[in-house]
């Protein structure tokens, strides 16, 4: 059923930017960036492929995905400051959350902003997310779209070019992304169950 799944989005992505060009691209990784697992490791490289056949340009395909990445985290980084923020400040606490940790990722982004957000633009799965907790902290708006710009370019960039060299064959680079992203999530939820048992632990002992 995954796989089935897999596949229909995989032909939706072809579907759309077949139809709309450079346009379909922006669409897609907007998408992508606003919190919606909609795979870049699909939309990227069957791009590149299309670079391979004289339809589109390397460098215009790499700047179409990354102005994409920028609309898509507008919408996840105004619902983090809009919603997820006034939501953490009340509720946080019964998921462990205290107002103490929101003030140390406010100190966090205003001191590391740039680099968590650059870092995490060039990863897999954090890449999706990273615009709400950049939107709950209130990062300032105009640094967050240059580095999520500069973080997006070459990992678009690198995914175009390897579906530029792989051609027709440019699928087999989501099998390999794949186990990276189970990887990735399983590294991710062993780091919120230490999180949360070492909150836990700590309100036990209070």
């Amino acid at each position: 059923m995954v796989t089935s799944f897999i596949e229909l989005l995989g032909r939706f992505i072809i579907a759309v930017i077949s139809g709309s060009g450079y346009a379909g691209i922006v669409l897609l990784m907007a998408i992508e960036s606003a919190c919606i697992p909609l795979p870049s490791e699909v939309i990227m490289p069957f791009s590149g492929y299309l670079v391979s056949t004289g339809r589109f340009n390397l460098w215009a395909v790499a700047v179409a995905g990354a102005l994409g990445c920028n609309l898509g985290s507008l919408v996840a980084y105004y619902v983090g400051a809009w919603g997820g923020r006034p939501l953490v400040e009340r509720y946080g606490r019964y998921a462990l959350v205290s107002r103490h940790d929101l003030e140390m990722a406010d100190r966090f982004f205003a001191r590391y902003g740039e680099w968590a957000v650059f870092i995490a633009r060039l990863l897999p799965v954090v890449r999706t997310f990273i615009a709400l907790p950049a939107g709950i902290s209130r990062m300032n708006v105009w640094r967050f779209h240059l580095y999520t710009f500069l973080g997006s370019l070459p990992w678009c960039l690198v995914l175009a070019y390897l579906g530029l060299k792989l051609g027709p064959r440019y699928t087999i680079l989501r099998e390999y992304f794949h186990r990276f992203d189970a990887a990735l999530g399983l590294l991710i939820v062993a780091a919120v169950v230490w999180f949360v048992y070492d909150r836990w632990k700590n309100r036990l002992r209070a």
